[in-house]
């Protein structure tokens, strides 16, 4: 079991016109490391926001290309590479999806 990994929330400064009353994606990113803190105190992680408009690496610049492409709601998350939530997330799922991943045991 791996007890460490990152979690990637892509987002932009300005909000997705269907997203206007939801939190920002860096305050998304904030509130996802804070609530995963508290279900997995001994688990290792860092939860990263990446500007979409500002990336700094190919492979967040593909992903956020891939974004708006494919009209996903942002803050969109992702654990491994995969897209496991977009809008507003859903903390349930995301505890599941660590769980499943093998990162966090069931508290």
């Amino acid at each position: 079991m791996s007890n460490s990994f990152s979690i990637k929330v892509y987002g932009a400064e300005q909000k997705c016109a269907s997203c206007v009353h939801l939190p920002s994606a860096k305050e998304t990113a904030e509130w996802l490391e804070a609530a995963i803190s508290r279900k997995f105190p001994n688990l290792l992680f860092n939860v990263l926001y990446i500007d979409m408009e500002n990336t700094e690496n190919e492979i967040d610049q593909v992903f956020s290309e891939r974004i708006v492409e494919e009209d996903l709601f942002y803050p969109v998350v992702v654990i491994d590479g995969e897209v496991v939530a977009e809008g507003n997330p859903n903390l349930k799922t995301i505890y599941a999806i660590i769980e499943q991943n093998g990162y966090g045991a069931v508290s």
